[in-house]
């Protein structure tokens, strides 16, 4: 066995509907289809995004951070913004590696779940 393609990320939420509508209406992203009462999936470059009720306690938001990879990071943090998205913490450097720097920015969706944007930026030459 080789584990090397994600096929599929769930995403635990409490109100389907709601959370359907902030990542189809509010993030934009491409909705694929829905399996009520319990399930709606948005395709990810090929990666299928589960939202996901569940009746298990061990499953309630919130879940894990994904990252989405974006080519400006103070653009997307902009757009979120004014699309009304609560920004947990702006665009900051958390790395950097060789001649170029990891930039990451965090947000929420409106079941509580952590979510972020990252970029790559070239190193800026030292003045």
């Amino acid at each position: 066995m080789n584990l090397r393609h994600i096929e599929q990320v769930a995403i635990p939420v409490r109100d389907l509907a709601r959370a359907t509508a902030f990542y189809r209406d509010t993030l934009g992203m491409k909705f694929l289809f829905e399996a009520p009462p319990h399930l709606a999936f948005f395709d990810c470059d090929g990666i299928r995004l589960a939202l996901s009720i569940s009746s298990d306690p061990m499953y309630d938001p919130p879940g894990s951070i994904l990252y989405y990879r974006v080519p400006d990071i103070e653009a997307a943090h902009a757009e979120l913004g004014e699309r009304g998205v609560e920004i947990l913490q702006g665009p900051h450097r958390v790395a950097v590696l060789g001649d170029f720097e990891i930039w990451m920015a965090f947000f929420e969706d409106t079941e509580g779940n952590t979510l972020a944007v990252t970029s790559e930026k070239p190193v800026a030459p030292a003045s």
